[in-house]
């Protein structure tokens, strides 16, 4: 039963043809640089979030920086954070010499508030939530806590365009909020992402911020307008044929730099890359238009395949971590997580053989790649035992575009009989 064509949960998961067909345009035209297309990616985000005060970056970690110049965030200043995150968030906090406090996750991978409550000190002026995965965090309680501590609440919506708690939509909740439309996201420009910010007066702050940044090299746009065409038309391709020659293709293009990694090496060291803060290229604005008239359908469904993951896994070998009913929570399943109580190399290693790559980087460690350095992000073992243990439990299942219902049954059935084998 396995897969003629590889399954992967990242590597431009979202792209459909007329995104590469798009992405073949815009290669021959991208040195006409121009902010016609980035406006009105800014205004059309405006109109689906219903939100006043938005700008756009080239990344998510970007408009994040933006964000902690804005709110005047500096040295010895403490940010909550959650553990079982990526350091692309944690550095931006280290960049403005403040310190990255970490916080506990609940059984929804989401910063727990008793947890949060418990590390507030005198010199904590911001939290940031997550809503991993797409599922939205306790809001209503982190609120609470936020306003009756004066503490800036910034959400972290990289992987929850779309989901909603109690009918209004997540990113719209704090007092700012930042996007990404990297290449595995809900929507994809391979790199991209915009900022919110409530107050009009903190807003004009970050608009000082983005003015005095400069459009990325046009070598790096260029990287990431191939990265779908190369992707689809080689590296998949070359996956297909054998999974140890896939890898020497795409390490090959890394290594010419023809295609750029999602997370750099200088970010593992807690170093923030001379690529960002950037401002948002007109070509890659171009790619996130197009993904975004189709978000309802690709939310719509990812949730349809959570549904196929959650009635078909066997519950008695896997856990899956968000219940089948949101209740309020009205989620958006960028992945679907399963915990397992052995180790997860083994079955991974076992499902990479039916051309089913599972590997996305987000397990293994509380900080994210695996290969961070802990130390250099403040991250102490131990400090959050319960997203450290999830770590090293978790198997993340794709539920993209290009998952149909049948792959997906498919891919649950391959994954039961992987484990009991």
């Amino acid at each position: 039963m396995s897969f003629q064509k590889p399954v992967f949960v990242s590597l431009s998961p979202n792209t459909e043809k007329d995104d590469i067909s798009l992405a073949f345009k815009v290669l021959f035209k991208f040195h006409k640089e121009e902010n016609k297309k980035t406006e009105e990616l800014e205004r059309e985000l405006k109109d689906y979030l219903n939100v006043k005060n938005l700008l756009s970056f080239n990344s998510g970690r970007s408009a994040l920086m933006g964000i902690l110049y804005s709110f005047n965030i500096q040295k010895d200043d403490e940010v909550l954070i959650q553990a079982f995150t990526c350091n692309a968030a944690i550095n931006p906090i280290i960049e403005r010499g403040a310190r990255p406090i970490f916080v506990d996750i609940d059984n929804t991978l989401n910063i727990d508030p008793i947890d949060l409550e418990r590390k507030i000190t005198s010199n904590t002026k911001a939290v940031i939530i997550q809503h991993t995965f797409g599922w939205p965090a306790q809001i209503k309680k982190i609120v609470e806590i936020c306003k009756r501590n004066q503490l800036v609440l910034i959400e972290d919506t990289a992987h929850s365009l779309g989901a909603e708690y109690e009918g209004k939509l997540c990113g719209t909740f704090g007092d700012a909020s930042f996007f990404s439309f990297g290449r595995d996201k809900i929507i994809s420009s391979v790199f991209g992402g915009a900022a919110m910010i409530k107050d009009e007066s903190i807003f004009e702050k970050m608009k000082i911020f983005q003015k005095n940044i400069s459009l990325p090299p046009k070598i790096w746009t260029l990287q990431q307008i191939l990265h779908p065409i190369l992707t689809n038309y080689i590296v998949l391709p070359s996956y297909k044929l054998n999974q140890y020659f896939g890898r020497i293709v795409i390490g090959f293009f890394h290594k010419i730099s023809l295609l750029s990694k999602a997370v750099y090496k200088k970010e593992k060291m807690a170093l923030i890359p001379s690529v960002f803060p950037k401002k948002m290229p007109s070509p890659l604005s171009l790619l996130a238009l197009n993904q975004i008239k189709k978000i309802e359908r690709f939310n719509e469904h990812r949730r349809k395949i959570s549904e196929i993951y959650y009635k078909n896994i066997d519950k008695k070998l896997f856990i899956p971590v968000f219940p089948e009913k949101g209740l309020e929570k009205k989620p958006v399943f960028m992945r679907y997580p399963v915990l397992v109580n052995s180790g997860t190399d083994d079955i991974l290693k076992k499902m990479r053989n039916h051309n089913i790559y599972l590997n996305d980087g987000w397990r293994k460690s509380p900080i994210v790649p695996l290969d961070t350095d802990l130390e250099k992000v403040h991250y102490v073992l131990g400090s959050c035992p319960r997203a450290e243990k999830i770590a090293n439990r978790i198997i993340n299942l794709p539920t993209h575009i290009n998952v149909s219902e049948n792959k997906a049954i498919k891919i649950v059935k391959l994954l039961n009989e992987c484990i009991k084998n």
